[in-house]
């Protein structure tokens, strides 16, 4: 998924990012985990302040629309989330899944990031993120699927608000 991709920081993009559990994996297959997930995700943007403008968490993988944080690269917030959330869920905060235990690593080493350049790809990736519960057949439409930012586009609510 990621063999050649280039990461560019500083522009002021938004990055359409997106990371894998080990070897794709259900590990946020449960409820618990995936709000686990929006929790630590809603902490890591409260202490590095970027913007978070869409997400949805799939059983195996996450897809975030965020900026460049002040002072920091995408690359340093998404090693900070992936080391909390693995740390907690495989701690047994009440939100282990069961299908870790016999697991020693968590996520996939790497992540995908492709600098969203233009209003037109944001929303295609805005659309692309809330369609994706969908096109796996885990729901019939967006609303359904709680673990994304659809409903706070629509409803201005949600599990975790976003930047709009």
């Amino acid at each position: 998924m990621t063999r050649g991709l280039k990461r560019y920081s500083g522009r002021g993009d938004f990055h359409f990012i997106t990371f894998s559990c080990y070897e794709r994996r259900p590990f946020l297959q449960n409820n618990e985990a995936k709000a686990c997930l929006l929790e630590i995700l809603g902490e890591v943007r409260g202490q590095a302040g970027f913007r978070l403008a869409g997400y949805v968490v799939m059983p195996e993988h996450v897809h975030l629309l965020i900026d460049e944080p002040p002072g920091a690269t995408p690359a340093k917030i998404i090693q900070i989330l992936k080391q909390r959330v693995s740390r907690r869920l495989r701690g047994g905060a009440g939100c282990s899944p069961e299908n870790l235990t016999d697991h020693k690593r968590f996520w996939q080493r790497r992540y995908y990031d492709f600098n969203v350049y233009s209003e037109e790809k944001f929303r295609e990736k805005l659309d692309y993120m809330h369609m994706n519960p969908v096109e796996r057949g885990l729901v019939s439409h967006p609303r359904e699927w709680p673990w994304s930012s659809w409903s706070y586009y629509e409803r201005r609510e949600g599990l975790l608000t976003v930047d709009l």
